[in-house]
């Protein structure tokens, strides 16, 4: 555990430059897709993954829970999953001769969603209630999922048949979208010798922080300054992706909301207690790029929104931060 002194941006970057240490111990040359993952924990949201399969998505959601402090479940997300599998139920004791609430793996700090897309609407509607209310309903009672509570879900982008895409409002309810992509030649040798040092498939990581640690990380996020500039900056980028010819809908101002509390953790994961404008830029793609809506034209078209974004950046003015 860390014992430093809690309570400022110092402490912050401190604590997740040594989560991060302990989850590359597991994962190879992925340091800046494991900085995001990170933001995206302390801004309260949760995080898809989509790519192919192989490239340590499941790993990488079970040792941040790990690094992380936090109880971890995994849901392998199938064609005949019911809600009634995420969210638990009431089931008859017979030796108590009653109801009891058997609660599911929904009931967790950190959810791996596995192939969420193979799940049919109804099921992934159980999500819905979790990701944005941090609840469930069963039968009329309402209970209170563990704090924090985060969900990584995956998908891949290559099968089509047997899946259900998701709908436009539970990819709203991701705040970044992000790609493991594949590794270099040299990283990829470098998993095959920790394998063959290691003598075994699993790793042994430890908990840096815990549940708490995280929490109290987020309280600090909430007293990182932003400048009124860089406010209009991040309207002004979202605004952008509304009047382009080529989407048909853009990002809502929950993207903007996104853009604004991942700047902030990214700039206490560096130090700072104040944004920059790099800060909010380095976020634009991973967290608007599965909230843009394009004209059917480009439905087909590979990163077609990666590209959008880009024009984006390139000609929204950047304000001058002292």
């Amino acid at each position: 555990m860390v014992a430093e002194t809690r309570g400022e941006t110092k402490w912050v970057a401190d604590v997740v430059g040594q989560v991060i240490e302990e989850v590359e111990r597991a994962i190879v040359g992925k340091r800046q897709v494991l900085e995001q993952i990170m933001a995206a924990f302390l801004a309260g949201g949760h995080v898809l993954m989509e790519d192919y399969p192989g490239l340590a998505k499941t790993l990488i959601a079970n040792s941040f829970a790990t690094a992380l402090g936090m109880t971890f479940r995994r849901i392998q997300f199938t064609p005949d999953l019911l809600p009634g599998d995420i969210t638990g139920g009431y089931i008859y004791d017979r030796t108590q001769s009653r109801f009891a609430l058997r609660q599911g793996p929904i009931f967790a700090n950190l959810i791996l969603a596995d192939e969420i897309n193979r799940a049919s609407p109804r099921t992934q509607s159980a999500l819905l209630e979790a990701m944005q209310e941090y609840q469930v309903t069963l039968e009329g009672e309402t209970m209170k999922l563990p704090q924090p509570f985060v969900v990584i879900a995956t998908q891949n982008p290559i099968e089509y048949e047997g899946t259900f895409p998701l709908p436009e409002a539970q990819l709203d309810r991701f705040i970044v979208k992000l790609s493991v992509g594949y590794p270099s030649p040299d990283e990829e040798q470098e998993v095959l010798r920790r394998r063959r040092e290691r003598m075994q498939d699993d790793f042994d990581l430890n908990p840096v922080t815990d549940a708490q640690g995280l929490l109290d990380m987020r309280q600090v996020i909430e007293t990182v300054h932003v400048e009124p500039d860089l406010e209009r900056y991040i309207v002004n980028l979202t605004g952008s992706t509304r009047v382009h010819h080529q989407v048909a809908v853009g990002a809502s101002p929950r993207g903007a909301l996104a853009l604004l509390k991942l700047s902030r953790a990214w700039a206490a994961m560096h130090g700072r207690s104040y944004v920059l404008p790099d800060d909010v830029k380095i976020f634009v793609k991973p967290a608007l790029v599965h909230r843009l809506i394009l004209e059917p034209d480009l439905w087909t078209t590979p990163r077609a929104a990666d590209r959008i974004l880009g024009e984006v950046l390139q000609t929204v003015a950047v304000p001058v931060v002292r």
